[in-house]
């Protein structure tokens, strides 16, 4: 997909969740009786600007957020004959939700997002264990390949998508083990010390050294650049040996070559029914942990038949889709939350946050696999900005609904002074936020 198509995708992916979101805020002020007099599509100064029903439409050029101008006697002169119209002058049961209903239509807006996705069918990977990254805490842990994952931490499990998540939630724990469906009743655990190793950062799930993929020991992609071309490789060589060792495995060829780089290795392949023998030198490069590793610029093809074996298809009816619409909206609601909480709590890395750079490019990646993956994308954001909203941080929705439960229990409001000084921590406790997912998304595009 190319840049123009990416910032599509963000940008109708962002204009759909604000304006449900403000949505939410205005048609609850509009049923408690507040006069609204402005709702905005972004920030900046109006591009556009249209009045219905006594407010003013407006869509603004910076396309980060939103917000809904109410009636409010706190920032402009109500007369008299309006006061019963303004925002303050509510009671505090109004006022909350109006408040709450922001997050709330973000968290109904993935219910339905969630139930086009199921209304129209849903395929997943079963969490069977493709292939293990040699000498990885999977490896360590006594992964081989080839079973079928039944539970994480004693959390059942039914797709790759629940390993992933039950597995970062057990980083976070510092504790991982999986029970196995296939061997039945196995049980694997990985060594405490390979776990504190891996760290709580989402690269951490890529490292573990587990995944549902699995290759054969046959040549699929040759760069012309690379050392295997150099040494005559060819697409559709299957593998045989490394300097007079079998192998049976695309595994067992990649750790031969990370481990001599620059040193020159043997390998006996079959082309066309005939086992010929050549001569490669793996090139010099410098691996994660900055020890040189060879790299032959070869990849492997993909066993089909096991990936067919894993997908599965569900397609429910209106009903049932509904059902496991608020189900997965709940969980993952839930999930974010837990995780949020972590974040603050150090137990997980901070640099699992990501921001608009970053959300853009994962707009594009999914628009780019389909609508399923589209959608998908739009309600886990939406439940995200649902979630961050909720927050108890002044300025945020969760910080408003914070002053408000104070007033009820207290039985005035919040005075004036508290809340400037809350607003200006909330203001640099957001702008802080803000940049610092902005630095994770510039480091991991500089990175790749």
């Amino acid at each position: 997909m190319t840049m123009l198509g990416t910032l599509l995708a963000f940008a109708v992916a962002i204009g759909v969740l604000v304006t449900f979101h403000e949505f939410g805020h205005y048609w609850v002020a509009r049923r408690c009786g507040v006069k609204v007099l402005r709702f905005s599509i972004g920030f900046g100064k109006p591009l556009y600007t249209v009045r219905w029903r006594g407010t003013d439409w407006t869509l603004s050029p910076i396309p980060l957020g939103g917000y809904v101008k109410m009636l409010d006697e706190r920032e402009v002169e109500v007369p008299a004959s309006e006061r019963h119209l303004s925002f303050n002058a509510q009671p505090v049961g109004r006022r909350m939700a109006i408040v709450a209903a922001g997050p709330l239509a973000n968290l109904l807006l993935a219910v339905i997002l969630y139930w086009l996705v199921f209304l129209s069918g849903v395929t997943w990977l079963k969490p069977g264990v493709g292939s293990v990254l040699p000498e990885s805490p999977a490896a360590a842990a006594g992964f081989r390949g080839g079973e079928m994952i039944a539970a994480v931490n004693g959390q059942s499990v039914s797709s790759w998508q629940d390993v992933r998540l039950a597995m970062m939630e057990g980083l976070s724990n510092g504790e991982l083990s999986f029970t196995l469906s296939h061997p039945v009743g196995s049980v694997l655990s990985v060594p405490p010390g390979r776990l504190a190793a891996l760290g709580t950062e989402a690269s951490s799930l890529s490292r573990f050294g587990l995944s549902p993929v699995r290759v054969l020991a046959e040549i699929a992609m040759v760069d012309p650049a690379g050392a295997g071309a150099r040494g005559g490789l060819q697409v559709g060589d299957r593998l045989l040996a490394v300097n007079g060792q079998p192998i049976s495995r695309w595994e067992q060829f990649t750790q031969a070559i990370h481990h001599h780089p620059a040193q020159p290795l043997r390998l006996d392949v079959s082309r066309h029914g005939h086992t010929v023998s050549l001569t490669v030198t793996p090139d010099s490069v410098a691996g994660e942990s900055g020890q040189r590793q060879g790299r032959l610029g070869v990849g492997p093809r993909q066993d089909s038949a096991w990936m067919d074996s894993l997908r599965m298809t569900r397609q429910d009816g209106p009903v049932d889709a509904l059902l496991a619409a608020m189900d997965k909206t709940a969980d993952t609601a839930w999930t974010s939350l837990v995780m949020m909480g972590k974040m603050l709590l150090g137990r997980v890395s901070m640099d699992n946050l990501s921001g608009p750079l970053m959300i853009a490019d994962y707009a594009g990646q999914s628009a780019r696999q389909g609508s399923q993956s589209y959608l998908e994308f739009m309600a886990l954001i939406s439940i995200s900005l649902a979630v961050l909203n909720l927050l108890p941080i002044p300025v945020l929705d969760g910080g408003h609904l914070m002053y408000y439960t104070v007033e009820l229990l207290r039985g005035r409001p919040v005075s004036e002074r508290t809340l400037a000084w809350g607003q200006r921590i909330g203001l640099a406790a957001l702008a802080a936020l803000m940049a610092f997912a902005l630095f994770n998304d510039i480091q991991r595009l500089v990175t790749g």
